[in-house]
């Protein structure tokens, strides 16, 4: 992981850290948006270009099972979860955002690893472009953050 120096005080300071980005392609244009502002982001942060792992799943509620097989590798400081859902006519959108949102929630909890959960639950495209770079740069912050915490913890 990111090393035995204890001693670092910038809680966004990403040298030596490894990070797992785990991206929903449903709604692609805006979850690629997501993943390039949150890389823009990482790599502003001082986390290496060769310490970002970049795994696309079909949709949003596969992320969680992707965020788990990564988290088992034990090879991470953090993980982020990017997607997009988007409220349509049915039912679906609470069933995919709920189950998707929880599934992150436990992992983190379960593997006890920092996971920056930025899947988009939008009422509309509009409102999901508007988030877009936003939130992927807010999920590189988080995860870098919360490694720094639970270093500080540990």
């Amino acid at each position: 992981m990111f090393g035995a120096d204890k001693g670092t005080t910038d809680p966004l300071d990403g040298k030596k850290m490894a990070v797992g980005i785990v991206q929903a392609r449903f709604n692609e244009s805006i979850t690629d948006a997501l993943f390039e502002a949150c890389r823009a982001e990482l790599l502003a942060l001082g986390v290496a270009e060769k310490n970002i792992t970049h795994v696309k799943v079909p949709g949003a509620l596969e992320v969680p099972v992707a965020l788990q097989a990564l988290a088992e590798r034990d090879d991470f400081d953090a993980l982020i979860a990017l997607g997009c859902i988007i409220r349509g006519e049915t039912y679906h959108f609470e069933l995919v955002a709920n189950e998707s949102g929880a599934g992150v929630t436990r992992l983190s909890l379960d593997y006890q690893i920092p996971i920056a959960n930025a899947i988009l639950t939008t009422e509309n495209l509009e409102q999901a472009i508007a988030r877009q770079v936003d939130k992927g740069r807010d999920a590189a912050r988080v995860a870098v953050e919360m490694a720094h915490v639970l270093e500080q913890i540990a």
